[in-house]
């Protein structure tokens, strides 16, 4: 077996079962999960309408790179989206099923095993498939804080000098998974500055970038920055999703786009990888990423939530609204594990433990005593879990 399965943690969901194995629910309360970032709002009938309606061409292979109207749809949305001047459908976008197999397999193909001492980068808490890619691709993890103090944003200045030259890869992930935080320009310049001096790979998860609570004012992107900055996109990919801008998770569609030589490689490694994306899936997503309204009808739903439930919550926990995202990180005033057993046991209501997205690192794991509450159900679930939630923090 590769030794290196060994460096892997178990998954925040598997803490979390065994968190809860001590713990006897409220039989007298339905069980309520906030704990899952799995969209949860119905499918538009016109995506499924569009994949059952291409089933038949389940009957070919679908090559690698996808079709060409797939990559056109998304290259539409691209300039659309990000009012990108340009982007070319051929060289500089790659279907990919989901982005989670994608950020994992990107590790894969960027990082250098014959380099010793490499290094990946990302933020902490984080997303953890950037860890297991890291670490199985050989490489070492850096993680750098995202606090409070610093409306989580990471702290680039606190990497060590001596680390910068031996890393590869760096992720990033704006809007943040679980802060829900969004990156600005000087950010941007910040990361491009280094990326420059230094020769890494940017990984740019923008999976989030789709529930935002301003029409007029959508989350700025990582190609959108390098096209404000006057940049190209030399060693910088952004990764999307359909599965929560359209509600579709179990549709497993998304794409890479940036530059052209690093997503050459991609190809390549994807060739080899069984990375091809099922063909009435594409066709499915050529219809999502052609139609707004339901993403502008998915973003009310969530803006409403938070409207209502973010007021609900500050009562009794230390809260705000993200500035994007479905997700409220909210500071517990016991220990995060302790805060969620007790109220999956007195109230039926699953939250994730701050410190099961993190890992200690300068002194301090910076998930802990925060919780993260996925809004993901309809309002009148939410609703009522904001409402036990509430009943419960006020008896602490």
């Amino acid at each position: 077996m590769n030794p290196r399965l060994q460096s892997l943690q178990p998954y925040p969901f598997e803490k979390l079962r065994k968190l809860f194995e001590s713990a006897t629910p409220n039989a007298g309360l339905a069980h309520i999960s906030l704990g899952i970032g799995e969209p949860r709002h119905p499918t538009p009938e016109f995506i499924k309408r569009a994949l059952s309606d291409s089933l038949a061409k389940l009957a070919g292979y679908p090559p690698t790179a996808g079709s060409e109207s797939l990559r056109q749809a998304i290259a539409d949305w691209l300039a659309r989206r990000y009012r990108l001047h340009s982007i070319d459908w051929r060289t500089e976008v790659l279907p990919v099923n989901g982005s989670r197999e994608a950020l994992f397999s990107f590790a894969q193909a960027v990082v250098d095993p014959t380099r010793r001492e490499s290094v990946v980068l990302c933020p902490n808490p984080f997303y953890q498939i950037y860890e297991g890619a890291a670490l199985l691709a050989g490489a070492g993890v850096h993680y750098m804080n995202t606090t409070a103090d610093r409306r989580f944003a990471p702290d680039y200045g606190s990497v060590p000098e001596d680390i910068w030259p031996r890393v590869q890869l760096l992720y990033v992930c704006s809007p943040g998974n679980p802060t829900g935080r969004v990156l600005g320009l000087g950010d941007w310049k910040e990361i491009f500055t280094l990326s420059d001096r230094y020769g890494f790979v940017i990984a740019s998860d923008e999976c989030y970038s789709e529930i935002y609570f301003d029409e007029a004012a959508p989350p700025l992107g990582a190609l959108q920055a390098a096209t404000q900055l006057n940049r190209g996109f030399e060693r910088l990919v952004m990764f999307s999703s359909l599965s929560k801008r359209s509600n579709v998770p179990g549709m497993r569609s998304g794409f890479v786009a940036g530059d052209a030589e690093v997503l050459r490689a991609f190809l390549l490694y994807r060739t080899y990888h069984g990375g091809a994306m099922n063909p009435a899936v594409q066709e499915a997503s050529v219809a999502a990423w052609r139609d707004e309204s339901h993403v502008r009808e998915n973003r009310r739903k969530y803006a409403e939530k938070f409207a209502r439930i973010t007021p609900m919550m500050r009562q009794v926990l230390e809260t705000e609204r993200p500035d994007a995202g479905f997700y409220l990180w909210a500071r517990t005033p016991i220990a995060d594990q302790e805060f969620a057993r007790r109220l999956y046991a007195e109230q039926h209501v699953t939250v994730l433990p701050g410190s099961f997205l993190a890992r200690a690192a300068g002194g301090i794991n910076p998930g802990t005593n925060y919780v993260r509450m996925a809004l993901v159900a309809e309002l009148d679930e939410c609703l009522e879990a904001a409402q036990r939630i509430v009943e419960f923090a006020k008896h602490l």
